[in-house]
């Protein structure tokens, strides 16, 4: 039987290959550690209608049956390793080099999850009652399009008028060392792509054709130029980012038809994705309409922005965090979305977990010594809540 401590919990949960959409039996291996515990565990599996994404295998799972309920909320799949020849060791078999766990999901974010589980299992073991609830909600759909899973789990409990009083969303928000920073909030985030239609003919004759990429480079340098906002003090300044612009030309002597730019908006909340729409759709259609080009934009929202205004629990927090690596951390909205856009809705969240240097990267990994920190942490958090 496989001993509930953060180390050990962390490398079985490595040796998933767990990357999205697929959930390679970590969904089930979780359920399992969670009901020895006692935790009344729900299965949550959706899939999308119109079949554009993979169905995705979440847990909501539920100690206790009264309030408050304190709620943590983590992914367990992770993104592809990459050349795994590049790797020094196995990315789906955990090995220790140097006091660190090496594994992909190390960082982002399965280690995250064994942390709180063992810190679970700590507090229950102290034998003391306590009054409320400790909840998890754990997806298999963060990495990737995020459309049956966590944001899907939300709309379930809103029906089944389940009530999380906070959530602690554990990504890792430490940019060098444990205990550097708590996000409190997160930019909003909308993708787009731009086509613009001219009509082709031959270079030698341009006046009997209207280039679209003329028009669309007018377009993006203006969208590049134009400056959403400053910031406030709680938001650095939103930000248009020109990702792409592909016109598929393969003739040097045509000129094309068709022209298009892809873009991505990090924008504070100074800004809703509707009003960034309005703005958007206005300097691309002035441009369109005095080059006499047709044009078409997509837009796909990916988030809005959100703050939570730092309460009493976030205050303890941050106090606990404090104690245990004697760093004050900052409070923070930098980064990009995850997936606390969608429980705010329901609960009040902060975010905390591991230090971030090495996600998403080769040879991922982290301290044991943060390892054990971080266990204390969630152990403390949990203690001082239900005081």
């Amino acid at each position: 039987m496989l001993k509930i401590n953060e180390l050990s919990l962390a490398k079985e949960l490595i040796k998933f290959p767990s990357i999205t959409p697929r959930d390679a039996g970590a969904i089930g291996f979780l359920v399992k550690q969670l009901k020895r515990l006692g935790f009344d565990c729900k299965i949550l599996e959706f899939k999308d209608k119109n079949k554009k994404s993979k169905p995705i295998k979440n847990i909501y799972a539920r100690l206790g049956k009264k309030g408050p309920n304190l709620c943590y909320a983590g992914h367990t799949d992770v993104v592809p390793p990459g050349n795994i020849e590049d790797w020094t060791v196995n990315p789906f078999k955990p090995a220790i080099k140097k006091n660190h766990l090496i594994g992909r999901g190390a960082n982002d974010m399965k280690s995250s999850i064994a942390c709180f589980i063992s810190a679970v299992e700590k507090f229950l073991k102290k034998g003391r009652k306590f009054n409320g609830s400790i909840s998890l909600l754990i997806t298999g759909d963060e990495e990737g399009l995020a459309i049956n899973g966590t944001k899907k789990v939300v709309d379930y409990l809103k029906k089944k008028r389940e009530k999380i009083d906070f959530c602690i969303v554990g990504e890792p928000t430490n940019p060098n060392k444990l205990g550097e920073m708590i996000k409190i909030g997160r930019r909003g985030s909308i993708s787009g792509t731009i086509t613009i239609t001219g009509s082709q003919g031959h270079v030698a004759y341009p006046h009997l054709s209207n280039n679209p990429i003329n028009t669309l480079v007018k377009i993006c340098k203006r969208l590049n130029e134009q400056k959403l906002d400053k910031g406030n003090k709680n938001f650095q300044p939103s930000n248009l980012e020109i990702t792409s612009i592909d016109v598929d030309n393969k003739a040097a002597n045509v000129i094309p038809a068709t022209a298009k730019a892809q873009f991505n908006v990090r924008f504070n909340n100074l800004h809703t994705s509707r009003s960034l729409k309005k703005k958007i759709s206005s300097v691309v259609k002035n441009f369109s309409k005095k080059n006499r080009c047709k044009f078409k934009i997509d837009f796909h929202v990916n988030g809005e922005s959100f703050l939570t205004k730092p309460n009493k629990t976030i205050y303890m927090a941050r106090n606990i965090i404090k104690k245990i690596t004697k760093i004050t951390p900052v409070f923070s909205t930098t980064g990009g979305t995850s997936d606390a856009r969608f429980i705010k809705k329901i609960a009040p969240c902060l975010e905390f977990g591991l230090v971030n240097k090495t996600m998403h990267k080769i040879d991922e990994c982290v301290s044991l010594k943060d390892l054990k920190n971080l266990t204390k942490i969630y152990q403390n958090i949990l203690e001082d809540y239900f005081k």
